[in-house]
């Protein structure tokens, strides 16, 4: 479906809503608590300048946007038809559901946080909307009422929630709809994109606290990096990567990440400058020992080209850096032709 273009002065929409108040201390404090025209203020700030409570200062805000919704509905408020259609576009082509930042950028390129307030107010005055507001769990959102009220849209983010948690792993969204019920997919990823408990990196999503989608330092960019490759890389490989991927901070030295590679068990040294998981069955060492690892396993002598075979199974070394250390280590000795075991 074809996005609508912005079309509305959203400035002078909310001015001319702020307007149908009649009382001047009850405009100051609407525009203030969204901050419409400057930062957002606390019930405490707002009540010390009018010289009156915080609570006072609740119930007037309170009274007054229950009256602007009630003449939303009854069709009373100027531009509000035209405002309510064009954001359910914007919300129905983004998936049924929406973060007020993100819905704020399809209406304002600026998309400032005063052009984000303003949506936000818009959008609660909007009768075919449902909002939840910003807190510990969720991102300030709005979704389509025909769809789901604030308690629907939250109920269907936690049954997203624990889908994730029962598949274990970064996945698909198409896996994660399938497995919730949802037909479609994108509405899924619109309310997955609500919670502060998710998070989506590569066309993955999983839980906040994985790397795999919410890398949160160099050492899990270069995690995300090296399990997205599936096989080893030299570090100087790591940085390019790092620095043409999609993170949001990428501008890390190539030193920075080599100093990070050697800190983090996570990474295994099996070649000069080149890196693998420990997940993937790699083990910290040197290459003598991991011929002393191999030659224990085997409880028998093996002939060199076996012992070269095994080693580099779990280590990218030259062939000869191999031998050298068969012949040259005193705790490998030779007992037939090319047929090396461990001395006693």
């Amino acid at each position: 479906m074809a996005e609508t273009k912005p079309t509305l002065n959203i400035e002078q929409v909310v001015s001319d809503i702020l307007q149908t108040i009649e009382r001047e201390r009850e405009r100051e404090i609407v525009s203030r608590r969204f901050g419409l025209f400057d930062r957002k203020e606390t019930l405490e700030q707002i009540g010390e300048l009018l010289g009156i409570t915080r609570e006072r200062v609740r119930q007037l805000e309170k009274a007054v946007i229950q009256r602007l919704k009630a003449a939303a509905t009854n069709k009373q408020l100027p531009h509000m038809e035209e405002v309510q259609k064009v954001l359910c576009d914007h919300i129905t082509a983004m998936g049924g559901a929406a973060r007020i930042q993100d819905l704020s950028g399809k209406l304002q390129k600026e998309n400032s946080r005063i052009d984000q307030a303003r949506t936000a107010f818009l959008a609660e005055l909007a009768p075919k909307l449902a909002v939840i507001d910003d807190n510990d769990f969720y991102y300030h959102a709005v979704g389509l009422e025909s769809l789901h009220d604030e308690k629907k849209m939250k109920t269907q983010v936690g049954k997203i929630i624990e889908a994730i948690k029962a598949i274990g792993e970064p996945t698909d969204i198409t896996r994660i709809a399938e497995t919730v019920g949802d037909k479609d997919s994108r509405h899924t990823a619109a309310l997955a994109s609500i919670s502060k408990q998710l998070a989506t990196l590569n066309k993955r999503w999983g839980l906040v606290k994985w790397p795999m989608v919410n890398p949160k330092n160099i050492r899990d960019k270069i995690y995300v990096i090296l399990k997205e490759h599936g096989k080893h890389m030299h570090f100087n490989e790591i940085a390019a990567a790092i620095k043409q991927s999609s993170f949001k901070r990428k501008d890390v030295t190539t030193q920075a990440i080599h100093n990070e590679l050697i800190k983090d068990k996570r990474f295994v040294l099996i070649g000069r400058g080149i890196y693998a998981l420990k997940e993937w069955g790699y083990k910290k060492g040197t290459v003598a020992d991991i011929i002393t690892e191999v030659l224990v396993k085997a409880k028998e002598p093996l002939h060199r080209d076996e012992i070269v075979k095994r080693v580099l199974k779990s280590r990218y070394v030259k062939e000869t850096t191999i031998l050298l250390n068969l012949q040259g280590k005193p705790q490998f000795k030779r007992v037939a032709k090319a047929t090396y075991t461990l001395a006693e």
